[in-house]
């Protein structure tokens, strides 16, 4: 028995390095397909970040203020950031370099979200092992490792802050539920430093900070309430909340915000409960009762006290001390009718139902199922389960980004469920012989002599093949037992697992399908959907192949070489990161989104005329503007389908700027002939189509035709006063533009004689 025991605990090991191994290697087709480079917009922030700290160290990256950025602003980069993505890298790339292991910075950051998906996979091992044990923490292990939808934020290349943080997210929750479990202030200590890991990572610890109080209120309105649940939560809110306080990024809101009030409040429920207990043990029944109603009263109005202070200070925020993220989570429709520059990133729109198909597949089946088995047998961990899996739901629900959330807790579920099935499955083999399809006649007269043991034995039987089921290991009272009761607990079991063997065969066949059917669509969906770096684009060719479109890292290398180091380029904020990392220039807006009203001057710039367009980046010292066009090899992510964006926040600080205005009278958004007279009169409009129409003659036989729109522009000669075009792509996906220090020609030569077009002062400099 001891051979077998110890081969199981090594098989449990090698399916874990396995697992890891697996988790890791299906994130590298990006590596594998295209080249190491980082992906999306974002990382290319930390990567400039990371790239500054270990040139300078962690010191001078605290005081760092980068003028390169929201320029005249610029940006304190150690107030304004989550440092433990960056932190991570750099402490391993130091390592490595301690080691004598010359490797790259790049490649750091690149290889760091799929080796933290690997310890994901054994953060949730453990998480579902403190709930139902090593079998259904295997599973959970596996999935994870695979599920589409953390491979999404997680491919090799995608260096984001959620690449670390999903990870931190499920190792807050493993410590504290095996807190809970045992108790060990040993296990709170770690349980604390993980959620202080987690706050340095990611914004989303909010989350946490309000899951992990509604368990500890639901735990005291089940009467579930025990001192283990004081040293796992107590600990997390006190020490936990300072040490948030000292992350400058989020300082003092993490006691002033309304996201932590509820934190602050189960404090005080669980300590109140606590104390209430532990007076009724010492008072008799009738002083008990006499001392409630006094106390009771007492409480009642500094309550009152306490809560109308709150309900002040709260009333004084517009938004009752929640940021616009976190309102737009409790109220969907906030951010469109608020806060555009929310409702404008596609992460922050609610999901599609194919979305949680294509992100979870089979899991979302399993999901459901795995909540009933928790219920079945209702612990403080399978509790917590639930409460995590119904609340990412929910969030998942309103915001595609949260997708990420809830991949881990329905990654639990389903292997909970599934775990249940196997064991059930495997006990009712077990109990019958191996190609004993169908029952005999001397199977049939056994199982009615067992069923008459099993009456006579009483109910005991029954309850421990029930726990079996549920995937306990019954412990025994006694040390010894007779061969009789071992032979009546076998008896129970083959009671308690009474499939026949056709079923358990034929439900065991669909699980190893179901199973390769997941294995499949993950390794599909890491390798076609989620590989593709928004850098470097590709279509198929008709005939093999592929086409390569690099078109962003050619403009962003021909601004790095061919304009002078202090240039301001403006553009729209989603290519700022891009700029200042790949081509080191000044941007005037980019991914941070912290000044609405700059943004709203770039987007109101934009959606003006040439002539005011042109006034309003002289007066930021704008000397480069450029714009992504897809409409020549149908990109369709361009900037003319993000226009109305661009409106949208411009007309929110600038009144003048209406979106009615560039649409049709039928309130549709058109570029061709029946477009709006204000749009076709934009600089958007004529910095995207400038010479298009000419140029798509050339290539495609269609004069003006827009492969994306699907039909021909409205304006075909597009002549430009102001600007200058400088560098166009290959594909013409980046079209970049000089401001001209002059334009070419008055273009209103009566108002210039009555004084009115007079030219503004020439540039600094």
């Amino acid at each position: 028995m001891r051979l077998f025991a110890k081969v199981g605990e090594a098989s449990k090991y090698l399916a874990l390095v396995g697992i890891c191994v697996l988790a890791f290697s299906i994130r590298l087709f990006s590596v594998v397909k295209y080249e190491s480079v980082i992906h999306e917009f974002d990382p290319y922030f930390n990567y400039r970040v990371t790239q500054f700290l270990t040139k300078e160290g962690f010191y001078e990256m605290w005081n760092w203020f980068d003028d390169r950025t929201w320029y005249p602003l610029g940006r304190v980069i150690g107030g304004t950031v989550y440092p433990g993505l960056i932190f991570t890298a750099g402490s391993m790339y130091r390592i490595l370099h301690f080691f004598n292991i010359p490797i790259h910075v790049q490649e750091v950051c690149v290889f760091t979200a799929p080796l933290f998906s690997a310890f994901c996979a054994l953060a949730c091992y453990g998480l579902v092992s403190q709930a139902r044990g090593p079998g259904a923490g295997l599973l959970a292990a596996l999935f994870v490792g695979m599920v589409p939808s953390y491979i999404s934020r997680s491919v090799a290349g995608s260096y984001d802050n959620e690449g670390v943080a999903i990870f931190a997210l499920v190792n807050v929750f493993y410590w504290f539920v095996k807190t809970v479990n045992t108790g060990s202030v040993k296990d709170s200590v770690l349980c604390v430093l993980a959620y202080g890991y987690m706050v340095l990572s990611w914004g989303g610890y909010s989350f946490i900070i309000n899951l992990l109080p509604l368990y500890c209120l639901a735990c005291v309105f089940f009467g579930r309430m025990t001192g283990r649940l004081y040293v796992a939560f107590a600990p997390l809110v006190a020490i936990g909340t300072a040490m948030s306080a000292s992350i400058p990024v989020v300082g003092f809101n993490a006691v002033l915000m309304s996201e932590h009030f509820g934190a602050f409040f189960a404090f005080v429920v669980l300590h109140v409960a606590l104390l209430v207990g532990y007076v009724r043990r010492m008072l008799s029944r009738k002083h008990f009762y006499v001392l409630t109603t006094l106390v009771l009263g007492g409480a009642v109005a500094a309550g009152a006290v306490v809560a109308s202070a709150v309900a002040a200070y709260v009333g004084k925020s517009p938004t009752l001390g929640w940021t616009g993220r976190s309102m737009t989570l409790l109220d969907p429709t906030y951010a469109s009718r608020f806060v555009p520059i929310i409702a404008s990133v596609s992460e922050h729109q609610p999901p599609q139902w194919s979305s949680y198909i294509m992100d979870l597949h089979i899991l979302v089946a399993l999901a459901p199922a795995g909540i009933l088995a928790c219920f079945s047998r209702l612990t403080d961990a399978t509790l917590f389960l639930v409460m995590y899996g119904l609340t990412a739901v929910y969030f998942s629900g309103v915001m595609i980004r949260l997708m990420l959330v809830l991949a881990p807790a329905v990654c639990c579920l389903a292997a909970v469920a599934l775990s249940d099935l196997l064991y059930v499955i495997c006990g009712s083999l077990r109990c019958r012989p191996l190609f004993s399809l169908f029952p005999s006649s001397e199977d049939t007269a056994a199982a009615e002599g067992d069923a008459g043991d099993d009456a006579s034995a009483g109910g005991s039987g029954s309850k421990e093949g029930a726990a079996g089921a549920a995937g306990e290991e019954a412990t025994p009272k006694k040390k010894s037992k007779s061969r009789k009761s071992g032979s009546s607990s076998s008896s129970a079991a083959a009671k308690v697992y009474a499939l026949p063997a056709v079923v358990s065969y034929g439900l065991l066949g669909m699980v190893l399908v179901l199973l390769g059917l997941y294995v499949v669509h993950c390794i599909h969906a890491s390798a076609d959907m989620y590989s593709s770096p928004s850098i470097v684009l590709q279509s198929p060719r008709q005939g093999g192949g592929y086409y390569v479109f690099d078109d962003f890292r050619e403009a962003y290398a021909w601004l790095r070489h061919n304009t002078h180091p202090d240039a301001k380029v403006a553009s729209w904020w989603d290519y700022g990161y891009q700029t200042t990392a790949m081509a080191n220039r000044t941007v005037i807006v980019d991914n941070n989104t912290w000044n609405t009203s700059h943004i709203a001057t770039v987007g109101r710039a934009m959606s003006s005329p040439e002539a005011k367009a042109w006034q309003i980046y002289r007066s930021l010292d704008v000397e480069y503007v450029f714009v992504v066009f897809g409409g020549l090899v149908g990109y369709p992510s361009d900037d003319i389908n993000k226009f109305l964006w661009m409106v949208r926040i411009g007309g929110g600080v600038y009144p003048e700027i209406k979106e009615k205005d560039y649409l049709t009278p039928d309130g549709d958004y058109r570029v061709d002939a029946a477009g709006a007279k204000t749009m076709l009169n934009s600089l958007m409009y004529k910095l995207s189509y400038y010479d298009f129409a000419d140029e798509s003659q050339l290539s495609t036989g269609q004069r003006g035709i827009d492969r994306v729109r699907g039909y021909q522009i409205g304006r075909l000669n597009v002549k430009l006063n102001y600007f200058e075009e400088v560098f166009t792509s290959q594909h013409w996906m980046m079209r970049i533009y000089r401001v001209r220090d002059q334009p070419l020609r008055d273009p209103h030569p009566r108002a210039a004689k009555k004084g009115k077009g007079k030219a503004p002062a020439p540039r600094r400099g």
